[in-house]
């Protein structure tokens, strides 16, 4: 007996199979006509948020802007928090897993971890636990108004001038 051959079912089964199908075959249909052709395809599994302007490109009297601008640097704060946690498992990772050489084939983690953190600082550190985006802006300020005065950060002494 094959499975098509419907000769030899209950009347049950043909009953049950007639509301199944009475019930399910609209739903099937929606789905698969309207729901799933308009359906974006999404490649991430968190919220995106649109971005906003920046502390620099809002008014000062627009605190509305300014609330945005700190939202958006809170999550981008905590989107680096997060990427340096990741390369720091990594780093982590490789030297438990490579022991006792690992001196040699974890480097390339490690400059990479090592730039990641010195980025890091240069943007978020020495703000505290209560920095928003306009004493980050301020502290960027400062710091390319040093780079111009002086070089880079760490690229030289100073040169004390005696008189």
């Amino acid at each position: 007996m094959s499975p098509q051959d419907d000769s030899h079912r209950s009347g049950f089964d043909t009953l049950t199979n007639t509301l199944f199908n009475a019930i399910d075959g609209p739903i099937t249909w929606f789905r698969k006509r309207i729901v799933e052709p308009n359906r974006k395809d999404y490649n991430w599994y968190h919220r995106q948020y649109k971005r906003v302007p920046t502390i620099d490109q809002c008014y000062t009297d627009d605190p509305v802007c300014k609330f945005e601008a700190n939202m958006q640097f809170k999550r981008d704060k905590m989107v680096d928090n997060e990427i340096l946690n990741i390369l720091r498992q990594r780093f982590e990772d490789c030297v438990t897993y490579e022991a006792p050489d690992h001196v040699a084939k974890c480097t390339p983690l490690k400059e990479i971890l090592d730039n990641a953190t010195t980025n890091w600082f240069i943007k978020y550190g020495d703000l505290g636990g209560y920095g928003n985006a306009e004493t980050a802006f301020i502290k960027q300020m400062n710091r390319l108004v040093w780079e111009r005065r002086h070089g880079p950060v760490g690229s030289k002494k100073l040169e004390i001038q005696s008189e």
